[in-house]
This record gives structure tokens, C-alpha cells and sequence, in this order.
């Protein structure tokens, strides 16, 4: 869909199933290919995206068993709107991994998805209540060797 301004949208629903994130990160990389963003920005995206839709996955409860991403592409940017309709999380409860603690050992794996999704994107902002959480995450495009 194009907008007046010049905005486009491409809408995905993914059902909340193993690997479905996949199908998440190849329209994410056909967009961003369609966009002209380079070779590690896509990266950047797609595990951010990657990310997003694993807490989905397994931290939603979504009562309707999708997750909705909407790419929406501006001139200079992407951005994308991860929703599901589940039980929603307090944000102020999420602990933040303290590295000596994940390598000393424990589940070293787990709980860096938030953070990940923060270092990869230029911003993220997370609503969540009981309707669900939605994650919009927005990525700039730089030139090659720029920051």
C-alpha cells in the first residue's frame, strides 16, 4: 500500500508456530533489498526482528495465535510495528542480563532479546498492557561506512 506522502506498508501475520520468524525476516529482507539498505543494516534488522518475534512467541499468550509486523518504509527509513494480542508484560519487572552472571554460567542464551533489539535499531519503543504488546522499532538508512 502507498499513502499519499509517500509512505509505504507491507502487512505480515505470521502464526505463532516454530520457525515462523523466518518467514518475518525474508519479507523484512525483500523491503529493505527494495530500499537500498546495505548488506549489514539488513543484518541488524532481521536478527532485531528475529528477536521480537521469538518474545512473541513464546511470552505473548496471544489469545488469536498470530503476530501482525507492519514494514512501513519511508524515504530514509523502515519501520516496523510487532504486535500480538496476548497478555501483555510490565516492563519495569524485565531484567536486564548482567553479562559476568550469563558467561559464569546459567542460561547464558536467554534474556538478551530486548537488549539486542535496542543495540541493533536506531530506536525501539515498547507499549504492553492487557490488549497485547506492540514493539515498533525504527531503523535510519546510513551510507556504507557511515554511522
Amino acid at each position: 500500500m502507498q499513502r499519499t506522502d509517500g509512505t509505504r506498508e507491507v502487512s505480515l501475520t505470521i502464526p505463532i508456530i516454530p520457525d515462523m520468524e523466518v518467514a518475518a525476516t525474508q519479507t523484512a529482507e525483500a523491503v529493505l533489498r527494495l530500499m537500498a539498505f546495505s548488506a549489514d543494516q539488513i543484518d541488524e534488522v532481521k536478527h532485531a526482528l528475529i528477536e521480537a518475534c521469538i518474545n512473541a512467541f513464546e511470552h505473548s499468550a496471544s489469545r488469536d495465535g498470530n503476530v501482525y509486523i507492519r514494514f512501513v518504509m519511508r524515504p530514509d527509513e523502515l519501520r516496523l510495528v510487532i504486535q500480538d494480542f496476548g497478555t501483555g508484560f510490565d516492563q519495569a519487572t524485565v531484567q536486564r542480563p548482567e553479562m559476568a552472571r550469563k558467561v559464569g554460567g546459567g542460561d547464558h542464551k536467554r534474556g538478551w532479546g530486548l537488549m539486542m533489539m535496542q543495540s541493533l535499531m536506531d530506536a525501539v519503543a515498547i507499549e504492553s498492557g492487557e490488549a497485547g504488546t506492540r514493539i515498533t522499532m525504527t531503523k535510519k538508512r546510513h551510507e556504507e561506512g557511515s554511522a
